[in-house]
């Protein structure tokens, strides 16, 4: 299964921006994302994804839930600035 999905959760409106790096068949490729907010959702098809997610608003918190297949990944920050690394396989 090479289906990836990406939930965004925490505090309603929290504004993020996240990129996100896809691999399918060997190919990368980038998805942008300048001015989200939660709450927000993500489907790619690839084998693989990297991802670096910054919370934007002050007081907020910020979940980002990552499942591919029986893979699941999951990781919250607070507060303006808060970076979150992430990836799946």
């Amino acid at each position: 299964m090479n289906s990836i999905r990406i939930t965004m959760e925490g505090s309603e409106g929290a504004a993020f921006s996240a990129h996100w790096r896809i691999t399918h068949e060997g190919e990368t490729t980038e998805h942008i994302e300048e001015n989200g907010t939660v709450p927000a959702e993500f489907s790619f098809e690839g084998t693989a994804l990297e991802g670096t997610v910054r919370l934007l608003s002050d007081g907020d918190r910020l979940v980002v839930d990552i499942q591919k297949g029986t893979n699941r990944s999951r990781s919250s920050t607070q507060g303006k600035g808060g970076t979150l690394t992430v990836s799946i396989r």
